[in-house]
């Protein structure tokens, strides 16, 4: 696995979770660092804590997440690695989310690198705001397919940024 690769580790008492979180590798662009930043605080939250069990399965389960022709994939897999089950979703209805993000992301660089604190903070509002709409609309699009939870639902759109920034 490359040494960049985005990985969360968590251990499921309850075997009903994600134990591992795994981005595509392949097409990588380079990330700023507010975007690294987010990409390590949505792993380290995820290895915290997490619910996403899809309909008729038993966890632990590794994720590979992707993005796929215009689809982002969840390759649903067991703790051996072996394929579960996999679900695609159009991409489309997460582009304008994706694409404020990476607004949002720009506008932040710029702030700081001027230091207007009031602008940073309210930037900082604007992000999670986003993230909230982008957790509600994973929720909405996985329902009757995956059990998620909001926080859970919040740190993989944050993979989700991601995945689109680095194609």
């Amino acid at each position: 696995m490359p040494e960049d690769a985005a990985i969360a580790r968590v251990e499921s008492p309850s075997g009903r979770s994600l134990l591992r979180v795994e981005l595509d590798s392949e097409g990588r662009g380079a990330l700023s660092p507010l975007q690294q930043a987010d990409l390590a605080q949505a792993v380290r939250d995820l290895a915290v804590a997490n619910r996403f069990v899809p309909k008729d399965r038993v966890g632990p389960f590794i994720l590979h997440l992707s993005i796929v022709e215009g689809r982002l994939v969840f390759d649903v897999r067991d703790v051996d690695n072996v394929p579960l089950t996999a679900l695609g979703l159009a991409l489309g209805p997460f582009r304008r989310l994706i694409k404020d993000y990476q607004m949002l992301v720009d506008s932040y660089a710029h702030a700081v690198h001027e230091g207007r604190e009031a602008s940073i903070q309210a930037i900082d509002m604007g992000r999670r705001g986003l993230h909230n709409e982008g957790a509600t609309l994973m929720m909405e699009r996985l329902t009757g397919r995956v059990e998620i939870d909001f926080e859970t639902a919040r740190r993989l759109f944050t993979l989700v940024c991601v995945l689109h920034q680095r194609i």
